[in-house]
């Protein structure tokens, strides 16, 4: 099982439309990319609501690059960071593009909510707003 996370800590899953591999069909809703996918080769078809994009671990931050390269590139639907992301990475996630996180549940028990909250203020608490005062 997973655990779904967002601003507001652990939330339920709404998501209930599966997820297809890139180069799916035109009526594919949701894109499941891998961490080595590259952003300038995933087609963004209207019908795309969501595309989750996974780390296979917490130090392979290849998935930062892509979220953020595919906001540049006008995507503006729900984006999913999935597998081996920790709290401390969630501020990071967030400043890329993801709109939530779904770890799994071993994950979740060893960072439970409120960690993941304490870093939820993603906006604010970042060295570019500290320069500017």
């Amino acid at each position: 099982m997973t655990q779904l996370i967002n601003d507001t800590g652990f939330v339920a899953d709404d998501w209930t439309h599966g997820f297809c591999a890139a180069g799916a069909a035109n009526d594919c809703r949701a894109l499941d990319l891998p961490s080595d996918a590259q952003p300038e080769d995933v087609e963004l078809q209207p019908s795309i609501d969501m595309i989750r994009i996974d780390f296979p671990s917490a130090a392979d931050g290849r998935g930062f690059t892509i979220a953020r390269a595919l906001r540049l590139r006008g995507y503006t639907g729900r984006l999913r960071a999935k597998g081996h992301v920790i709290a401390d990475q969630y501020a990071m996630a967030r400043r890329s593009g993801f709109d939530e996180v779904e770890v799994t549940d071993e994950i979740a028990a060893r960072q439970p909510a409120d960690q993941w909250q304490f870093r939820a203020n993603w906006q604010e608490h970042n060295y570019q707003s500290r320069l500017r005062g």
